[in-house]
């Protein structure tokens, strides 16, 4: 039985689509009709219902039936691979979903590392904020994601990758109280924050809004470099990783400013789709582990 016939089979069924599983495998639509045909010519079943129009692909009874059993073949398969060590033969492209945050931290290290390891890799990088990556992974656009998780759907693995503690700074060039301040003190300047599709920004905005007096002016941005650099500018108040500003810290250019509430920390998971089976990603998830666990406890 072909394998690339059964593979196309779990991706129609998986994405809905055979257009979206020909972009998947890097071909034409044509052929993936062409394999499909061809499977249920081999099996002597209909796999899929094929209706007129753009709507979403379905299986019939049969191809539900069958499907489990692909996944299966497909799995072990890449089971084999791995516990032959196949590391290094192992190629393709990983599209690869990564938060800002983990941008200036230790995703060098990570793409060292994934070189060295798997040579024969190509990476095609996407820096966007936790709700686009999230359905970047949801939609298969994405093979792994490093965000702010767990993502809550069964099929998506999630593995912890590293907390990062937020810390409220400010430039010197401000006029904050010489001491530890309440945060209503805080609403005499804007407060730059993350995007408003975060969580960050969902918390902080709420802790603002519970306060008595007139509502605060929030910049936020999809970009973290562009809050650092509002920051170090002086254009308001912000809540940055510790991590990414120890620097600054240390050279006096920001100051940190005790507040009596800081944000949640930034829980980061390495989180990628289990259905259909990938072991790029799995594998490339388990080294991110590595990395990020070496950097924060160097």
């Amino acid at each position: 039985m072909n394998f690339k016939r059964l593979e196309t089979f779990v991706w129609v069924a998986t994405l809905g689509s055979f257009r979206k599983a020909a972009e998947r495998q890097c071909t034409t639509q044509p052929a993936i009709s062409s394999r499909i045909a061809a499977l249920e010519e081999e099996l002597g079943a209909k796999l899929f219902v094929r209706e007129v129009g753009p709507g979403p692909v379905a299986l019939t009874a049969k191809g539900k039936e069958l499907l489990p059993y692909a996944e299966k073949i497909i799995f072990m398969s890449e089971q084999l691979r791995k516990r032959a060590n196949l590391s290094l033969a192992l190629g393709g492209i990983l599209r690869l979903g990564v938060s800002e945050t983990i941008v200036h931290t230790w995703l060098p290290d990570f793409l060292r590392c994934l070189h060295i390891d798997m040579p024969n890799l190509e990476v095609e990088l996407t820096v966007d904020v936790t709700s686009n990556l999230r359905m970047g992974l949801l939609e298969r656009s994405l093979d792994l994601a490093f965000l702010m998780g767990p993502v809550s759907d069964p099929n998506i693995a999630d593995l912890e990758l590293c907390t990062f503690p937020l810390v409220w700074v400010a430039s010197p060039g401000l006029d904050l109280p010489q001491r530890p301040v309440v945060l209503n003190e805080l609403t005499r300047w804007p407060i730059i924050t993350y995007a408003r599709s975060t969580k960050p920004f969902a918390e902080i905005s709420q802790q603002f809004r519970a306060l008595d007096g007139p509502p605060v002016r929030f910049f936020s941005s999809s970009s973290l470099a562009a809050c650092h650099r509002l920051t170090l500018d002086g254009v308001g108040v912000s809540t940055l990783p510790e991590v990414m500003i120890t620097a600054e810290l240390a050279a006096g250019t920001l100051k940190r400013v005790e507040v009596d509430w800081t944000p949640s920390a930034l829980a980061f998971t390495a989180s990628y789709p289990t259905v259909p089976c990938n072991p790029l990603a799995e594998l490339a998830a388990q080294m991110a582990v590595r990395v990020a666990t070496t950097a924060v406890t160097a």
